[in-house]
This record gives C-alpha cells, sequence and structure tokens, in this order.
C-alpha cells in the first residue's frame, strides 16, 4: 500500500493582519515556533509519507512562498489553483493528481494552518486510519474531542463502535456531519458526548473515494477522471476548473457518503483561528501576553505581538487589547473584536492586504 498526502495551502488569513497578508497567510507564517505553519504540516508527515508522495494546493498569490518554503517537496507537486473553489474542488484536483500516480493509493487530507505539536501520536492515528481505508470499504475521519461549546467549528456524530486496523485506537461509525450550530446547541452536544469537532482532516483509498464520488458528486467525478488520464493535467485544471461548483467537501460528498467511519484524535491539536489562540503560545509578562521585550503600568489582559520581536512595547492604562506591530503597519484592536479584524481588512488600501 503506498501512501500519499494532500496539504490544502491555499487559505486566506484575514484574522491575522497585519502580519498576515493575501501573498502570505496565516499557514505561511511563523508565529508559534520557529517554523511556519506550512513547514510544520510537511515535517509533522516525516515516517508516514515520503516527501515525493506529498501533494501540496496552494493558489497564484501564496505559490511563490510555498515554493520558498517547501523546496524539498517535487516542483510538479506543487499545485496553484486558478481560481479559489472551495474544498471539494480543491480535493478533486488533489484526487486526480495521485490516482494518475497510483489508482489504488491510499490518501490523507490535511489543512496546512492548524497547530499539532504531538507528532508521534499524529503519525501513529493516522498510520490507523489509512490502514482502516486500505481495508475497509469507507471513507474515514479524523475529529477532535470538544473541550467547550465552540459554535464556529462543524460536529460530527459519532455511533457505534467498529473494528478498525488498530485496537489502539477508537473508530466509529459517522451517523451525521452537523455544520457550525449556536452556542446552546454546542452545549447540548458536549452533554450528549459522541460528538467531535470536524477538523478538515480526511483518509481514504483512491478506489473507495473515486466511487462515492462516482455516486454523488458526478461533476467532481468526471474532473478527477480527466486530470488522471490527462497527458497535461495543466492543461485540464486550466479549462475545467474555474467552472467547477464552488462547495465544500462536507457539501459535496461527506454527507452523502455511503459510509463514513471517525477516529477520535489522540494529540493536541489548534486551529489557531485569531490573535487570543495565539496568546497562548506567547509568554506572560505582569497579565499581558507577548512575543517581545514589554513594559507596563496599570495594563493587563493585553496581547503585544512585534513582527520579529525586536521592539519594545509600552503598555500604560490600558486593559484587553491586541496590539500588532510590522514594519509598515499597525494594528490596535480590543480583544473581544479578534474575528473581526478580517472586517477592517476589507477597507484597508489594496497595498495593504
Amino acid at each position: 500500500m503506498n501512501q500519499y498526502a494532500l496539504i490544502l495551502a491555499g487559505g486566506s488569513g484575514t484574522r491575522f493582519w497585519p502580519l498576515s497578508r493575501d501573498h502570505r497567510p496565516k499557514q505561511l507564517l511563523n508565529i508559534i515556533g520557529e517554523d511556519t505553519l506550512l513547514r510544520q504540516a510537511i515535517d509533522r508527515l516525516d515516517g508516514l509519507v515520503p516527501r515525493q508522495n506529498i501533494f501540496i494546493l496552494t493558489n497564484h498569490l501564496q505559490e511563490a512562498e510555498v515554493r520558498r518554503q517547501a523546496p524539498d517537496i517535487p516542483a510538479d507537486n506543487i499545485v496553484s489553483e486558478p481560481v479559489r473553489r472551495d474544498t471539494a474542488p480543491a480535493i478533486a484536483l488533489g484526487i486526480g493528481l495521485i490516482k494518475a500516480a497510483d489508482p489504488h493509493g491510499v490518501m490523507l487530507v490535511i489543512p496546512s494552518d492548524q497547530l499539532i505539536q504531538d507528532r508521534e501520536a499524529f503519525r501513529t492515528l493516522m498510520q490507523a486510519a489509512m490502514d482502516t481505508a486500505a481495508q475497509e470499504k469507507a471513507l474515514v475521519t479524523v475529529g477532535i474531542k470538544p473541550t467547550w461549546p465552540c459554535p464556529s467549528y462543524g460536529y460530527i456524530e459519532r455511533g457505534e463502535e467498529t473494528p478498525c486496523a488498530s485496537p489502539a485506537h477508537s473508530c466509529r461509525e459517522v451517523l451525521r456531519f452537523k455544520e457550525k450550530p449556536d452556542t446552546e446547541t454546542a452545549a447540548s452536544y458536549l452533554a450528549q458526548g459522541n460528538f467531535c469537532w470536524n477538523a478538515g482532516m480526511f483518509v481514504w483509498s483512491i478506489p473507495a473515494v473515486c466511487e462515492q464520488l462516482d455516486k454523488h458528486c458526478p461533476e467532481l467525478a468526471s474532473f478527477v477522471e480527466h486530470i488522471a488520464e490527462a497527458p497535461d493535467p495543466h492543461h485540464i485544471l486550466q479549462e475545467e476548473f474555474p467552472s467547477l461548483t464552488p462547495i465544500s467537501i462536507d457539501f459535496a460528498l461527506m454527507e452523502h457518503a455511503d459510509r463514513v467511519l471517525n477516529f477520535e484524535a489522540t494529540f493536541d491539536w489548534d486551529d489557531v483561528g485569531s490573535w487570543i489562540s495565539v496568546a497562548d503560545y506567547l509568554e506572560s509578562h505582569n497579565r499581558n501576553k507577548t512575543n517581545t521585550d514589554i513594559t507596563v503600568q496599570d495594563a493587563s489582559g493585553n496581547i503585544g505581538f512585534s513582527q520579529g520581536g525586536v521592539n519594545h512595547v509600552a503598555l500604560l492604562g490600558v486593559d484587553n487589547l491586541i496590539v500588532v506591530e510590522t514594519a509598515d503597519a499597525i494594528l490596535i484592536a480590543n480583544r473581544d473584536k479578534a474575528d473581526d479584524i478580517k472586517k477592517i481588512v476589507n477597507q484597508l488600501p489594496d497595498e495593504l492586504r
């Protein structure tokens, strides 16, 4: 069984402005640790998927930086989408490319912008998921045990336990996918105890996923075949990809698939969705969080971030602010507005986006 990986690296990161820009979103930043989130995602696959079997999907704005950060990935394995079409067309493109290389392979799909620090636990669980996908006629998901009733994530309802390739891990039948709920509904999911967060990580064999695409997503199934069979996949990409229906993989396929299994992650996980999340990994200074030297007086609950950690920050008589400084811009926002930073980005001059 040959194992492959598809890393999705084309997302935007407007919540991290001014550090993030259209050409340099969250996954291409080293906000946490020495390496960028993309580089961490690649290195996390060591011992699981060989470099020549890793494919990265990005877009034209970010392609140059992705290639710079991933020199160990074959050049032809880094592919730029001509337009954004959501996750279903993007993943279908990856399926087609991998099918061309190995029509019987097993592939995993992972985002490039999540923080997972326990690499060994990640590899162990993903190997169990890939072994199960190779044995079972099913699509496999990896979910995260919820720690609070988050309304920003989709949820997966887990059913009966089913035998899998690794007795050490819990594998269950998926009953249904639930879109982002309100907080009250999310709290009821946690109380029931059989729901997990949908982390956008999938595992399947090429024959299994192609069979399900044929049945439930004929448009994408046709595109996969054209990519897999084309002497020049790039030509098919430019011709057909822009006309594909923009839709998520959950809506297009996972909610309709004949059989879906779920592994609950045994590793740490953080989607690092805003500056509030980043603060958890910064140093504490007198009830403030920062990545740089700081002087405070009558100030608490603030987040200070200086690009490169080089400039000194002084805070006087202010609470619960986000202060982010880069070479060409400064953000000052209330912590309560962390999720709204993307709104002000839309009002900025083009050169600052």
